[in-house]
């Protein structure tokens, strides 16, 4: 089958795609989109979650058909004019990007929260985030981190 969608604001078409590939194969070995990372294979990690049509989802399970025509955001397409995006720079200071691979999934998760919520709780955040597991940082400079970018995004800087 043919698979066309809109990733990060750009057309994308793939031929031959396998009625069981997953999206994040799509992305990362049709599409060259290597930021969202291939980790647990089963949902449970989220170091692979995209946004499709506004809504985070985990795409290493969502068959590449579901995604036919939708708009889909990656880790690549957060980041703003080539800059690094508010909760990106966010982690970076707060030190909540360590090894760095459950790293995209989280910047996904945060960025649609913060695009919804302005001003979002400690709960507010940890709901959010709860499908992305991370085994260094302890969570806690993740979530300085989502509530620093907050401020900033409020302030408009």
């Amino acid at each position: 089958m043919q698979l066309t969608c809109t990733v990060n604001g750009r057309a994308y078409a793939a031929e031959d795609v396998w009625e069981g590939e997953s999206l994040l194969y799509v992305l990362r070995e049709r599409f060259g989109l290597y930021g969202s990372k291939n980790a647990c294979e089963q949902g449970e990690c989220g170091s692979c979650t995209v946004l499709i049509d506004g809504d985070p989802v985990c795409a290493c399970l969502v068959a590449a058909g579901q995604a036919e025509g939708a708009h889909i955001t990656t880790v690549e397409g957060v980041a703003d004019g080539g800059g690094l995006a508010a909760v990106q720079a966010a982690l970076t200071e707060t030190g909540g990007v360590q090894c760095g691979f459950c790293t995209p999934g989280i910047v996904v998760a945060a960025h649609e929260l913060l695009s919804r919520n302005a001003a979002p709780s400690r709960l507010d955040i940890r709901e959010a985030l709860a499908g992305n597991l991370c085994r260094c940082t302890g969570y806690e400079q993740i979530i300085e981190a989502v509530e620093r970018a907050a401020v900033r995004m409020k302030a408009g800087a």
